[in-house]
């Protein structure tokens, strides 16, 4: 509106939409135009245009239209360009493009726009580009690069499928099974300090552990067996023989691809017991694939919050209460199901 004159130059946009309305509908009435601009303080050549816009387009072309540029225009990179850099994050790490780093950065993104494009942009500049793109500053999973994308797809579309076919058609049980270890001067988590003091959180200074076995269902349900002796085939039959005695029917338990699990040991007795278990091996190096991995993520970070042991009897005593606590939460249970990862177990 710089054809305004005096205070009219700073009215809203509402305010002047409102002048130019009026005044166009004053000379409609007849009005003289030297008269109009005299009553409303505007200048005759912003009469004129108002007049004009109005006999082309009538009211419609005297309302206010958005002010600014318009979403994508006068933009440095093309969208082409655009999809592409953002294509390139998502798929791949930096140090695979020629960069330094797992974990792309806006800095790094800048350097790849460089590479790619010969343009500069400061990280603002490119933090603005993300933000169009739906991109956000997240923590990532984390892989091995010994895992079989391949094998995880057979598991997840062909092996879990047929093995939960089966398990329906024997009316059997299916848990899936891992087993963790506890340390006594492990500390989980973050807590509330002073800004620029560290807190401190004290410890024994006697270090110890203590290992558990545990196996969840779909229905919530949980078994589990804690112990101080190392993880070996003898402890991991001691718990099958102990989770068979928990059920009349068939059970097919799904682990990883332990030593332990796969020893000849353990072979022998699931041969002796085949009618009362099954063992199935996830892919190598896919422990996301587990949800009971979820359980040991949480029992490692609930115990800091309750963790006063000062020998392996107290840790262990304080692990048990975890997974009876947990026993009685069948909802926590079935959750742990529900992690992105571990979904296709329940997709049919």
């Amino acid at each position: 509106m710089s054809d305004l004159v005096g205070d009219a130059r700073t009215w809203s946009p509402d305010a002047q939409e409102a002048v130019r309305l009026l005044a166009v509908s004053a000379l409609v009435e007849g009005r003289d135009r030297s008269e109009v601009t005299a009553l409303f303080k505007v200048s005759v050549r912003a009469m004129d245009n108002w007049w004009a816009r109005w006999q082309i387009g009538g009211r419609d072309a005297l309302l206010s239209r958005p002010r600014g540029r318009r979403t994508g225009e006068h933009q440095v990179l093309s969208e082409a360009e655009q999809a592409a850099v953002r294509q390139a994050v998502l798929d791949h790490t930096p140090c695979y493009l020629g960069l330094s780093g797992q974990l792309w950065t806006r800095g790094l993104i800048g350097e790849l726009i460089f590479k790619l494009y010969r343009v500069r942009f400061t990280e603002p500049g490119v933090g603005k580009y993300l933000r169009r793109w739906s991109l956000t500053f997240q923590r990532p999973d984390k892989r091995a690069v010994e895992q079989d994308p391949q094998a995880v797809r057979v598991w997840c579309e062909e092996t879990w499928p047929a093995i939960r076919a089966r398990t329906k058609a024997e009316g059997a049980e299916v848990l899936f099974g891992d087993q963790v270890g506890i340390r006594s001067d492990q500390v989980t988590g973050r807590t509330w300090g002073e800004q620029g003091r560290m807190p401190v959180v004290r410890r024994t200074g006697n270090q110890f552990s203590v290992n558990a076995m545990s196996a969840i269902s779909t229905k919530g349900r949980m078994h589990f067996r804690v112990f101080t002796e190392t993880f070996d085939a003898k402890v991991m039959c001691r718990f099958l023989a102990r989770l068979v005695g928990h059920f009349d029917r068939k059970v097919h338990l799904v682990v990883d691809r332990h030593s332990a699990h796969r020893s000849k040991a353990v072979g022998a007795w699931l041969a002796d017991h085949k009618d009362r278990i099954e063992l199935h091996f996830l892919p190598s190096y896919s422990p996301e694939l587990n949800p009971d991995e979820l359980v040991n993520a949480d029992l490692k970070l609930s115990l800091p919050h309750t963790h006063r042991a000062r020998n392996h009897t107290g840790l262990a005593a304080e692990t048990r209460r975890f997974f009876h606590r947990r026993q009685r939460q069948p909802h926590v249970v079935t959750g742990y199901f529900k992690a992105p990862h571990v979904r296709y177990i329940l997709n049919e």
